[in-house]
């Protein structure tokens, strides 16, 4: 099996080619590197990946047309995990292009190599941020998503229905998985667990929005890879019982498929925030701030489906996972 995953080089990206290419796959990663966030932590990734044999690396960028298509013509690819994005809620505010380019114009090339060269399954990472202003929880992927309350989660709601469209039109099997706040090692350095752990590491303090009465489905690195390899493996098929008068958002007459990957357990902030100061045995500073804009108060993955289709539910303790973290934490910087 030859597998192409873009954003290789991310957080998400680095853990499944490894998942991938430990059962024998040959995988081919593309990533444009670029400075979002510290690009020696992307170099870093990408040595845990070149020791094997059967990866290949291009610095590619997706909104490239060319160069995606010459990619997709030259390697044979069977099938597509694409994790390439801009991410953010918060950045898409003020930086709106790069998020348009990225996770639409980036993810149109992307689905035009996929129908170019039959490719047998696309699996693509949407996103938490897609329920929106939506209260109705746990959030279930039979619910509307029409109201988005960022940039990054309407660019990531655009990405679903034009890949529908593609499965629609060309027959493309597309399986979309929305992902609710990951963490582990080699995590982004933008997101609260890094952030967290180096202000209290340095004994400054750390910014807790909405005073801290914010609930997030933490989802460990490792359950999230299982569920992308298990929804891999299984082309999305038509849906014979798929009532046109009635449609259900999360399947289709087309081969297309969504799911939540999450760990159906939310988390309080300042729980979160606990696990973190047990884990370091040091005590956090609160700063306490008003909601910022953009976010949501709550996240939480329904996720029977994921369970009875592909009898995986994802079940890493957020103690565990936080340990596993601050642990790589220590280490990885304790290296430099």
């Amino acid at each position: 099996m030859k597998i192409l995953v873009t954003g290789c080089a991310g957080f998400i990206g680095m853990h499944t080619c490894l998942r991938l290419l430990a059962r024998g796959a040959e995988v081919v990663g593309i990533d444009n590197l670029n400075d979002y966030y510290d690009v020696q932590l992307k170099n870093d990734r990408l040595a845990q990946l070149s020791s094997f044999e059967n990866f290949s690396f291009f610095k590619l960028d997706m909104t490239d047309q060319g160069g995606v298509e010459t990619l997709f013509a030259r390697h044979h690819l069977q099938r597509v995990v694409h994790l390439a994005a801009q991410p953010g809620v918060r950045y898409s505010i003020k930086n709106p292009h790069a998020y348009i380019q990225s996770n639409l114009v980036g993810f149109a090339n992307i689905l035009e190599g996929c129908r170019h060269h039959k490719i047998e399954h696309l699996v693509f990472s949407s996103s938490s941020s897609i329920y929106g202003a939506n209260t109705a929880i746990p959030f279930s992927t039979n619910q509307n998503v029409d109201h988005p309350v960022s940039l990054y989660a309407a660019t990531k709601k655009a990405g679903e229905l034009i890949a529908h469209s593609y499965s629609h039109l060309y027959g493309l099997p597309a399986t979309c998985l929305r992902l609710f706040t990951v963490y582990g090692p080699w995590g982004r350095p933008d997101m609260s667990p890094s952030l967290f752990t180096k202000a209290i590491l340095e004994g400054k303090p750390i910014d807790v929005f909405n005073h801290g009465k914010m609930q997030r489905d933490f989802t460990y690195i490792d359950d999230i890879v299982e569920g992308i390899v298990r929804v891999l493996d299984k082309p999305a098929t038509p849906d014979p019982a798929f009532d046109t008068a009635n449609p259900d958002p999360s399947t289709s007459y087309a081969p297309y498929r969504i799911y939540n990957i999450g760990n159906h357990q939310p988390v309080e902030l300042m729980a979160f925030i606990e696990a973190i100061e047990n884990a370091l045995g040091k005590k956090a500073i609160k700063n306490l701030l008003p909601m910022q804009a953009g976010d949501v108060v709550t996240t939480f993955a329904e996720t029977s489906k994921l369970r009875d289709e592909f009898g995986f539910t994802p079940s890493t303790s957020l103690q565990k996972g936080v340990g596993e973290f601050v642990k790589w934490y220590i280490n990885y910087h304790d290296s430099k």
